[in-house]
């Protein structure tokens, strides 16, 4: 696989009609710790492409990383940008449908998981509501989703700084880039 890449990069075009919602760009967080997690995180990226609206996608590279307030295996993670028209709610409840057919189950707060898809960020769009927030709250202070997210979009910034200092403050976090399969 070509890194950065879902089978290239996945273009489906722009729907047609002119009840389309305007683009976004949004970024996925994606981990698992359970099973073959190279092969999920891949699949789950082919699935997220796939989705009605994702216009394009681009997959950073991988990541090994030890859990956070957690127990278990180590973590294989990655962060996906997909230009969409669909909306966040929408997109969390379409990544949700993605994680359950992946077999995610909840037993307890931070179980090991089959596949985890957090949105991050959708455009520049804040959100606080019971079901989404919007930026992630606590993706400031993970180095899992930092660094990816940083390989994808260097210039980014968070409300809380930018990428490069929020990763030097998650220095004590273990972080292992994958080599490319």
């Amino acid at each position: 696989m070509n890194a950065g890449r879902v089978s290239g990069e996945h273009s489906a075009g722009r729907p047609a009609g002119n009840d389309a919602a305007a683009p976004a760009l949004a970024y996925v967080g994606m981990g698992a710790n359970l099973g073959n997690c190279r092969a999920t995180l891949i699949q789950a990226a082919a699935e997220i492409a796939a989705l009605p609206g994702t216009l394009s996608t681009r997959l950073s590279p991988l990541y090994r990383s030890a859990p956070v307030d957690a127990g278990g295996p180590d973590y294989l993670n990655a962060v996906l940008a997909l230009e969409t028209t669909t909306g966040a709610e929408a997109l969390l409840r379409a990544l949700l449908d993605i994680e359950n057919r992946h077999g995610r189950q909840r037993p307890y707060h931070n179980a090991p998981r089959s596949l985890d898809l957090d949105l991050l960020l959708h455009g520049g769009r804040t959100l606080e509501t019971a079901f989404l927030t919007l930026p992630h709250p606590r993706m400031h202070e993970r180095a899992f989703v930092l660094k990816p997210l940083r390989d994808l979009a260097p210039d980014l910034a968070l409300p809380q700084g930018s990428l490069h200092a929020l990763l030097a403050a998650c220095g004590g976090q273990r972080l292992e880039r994958l080599a490319d399969a």
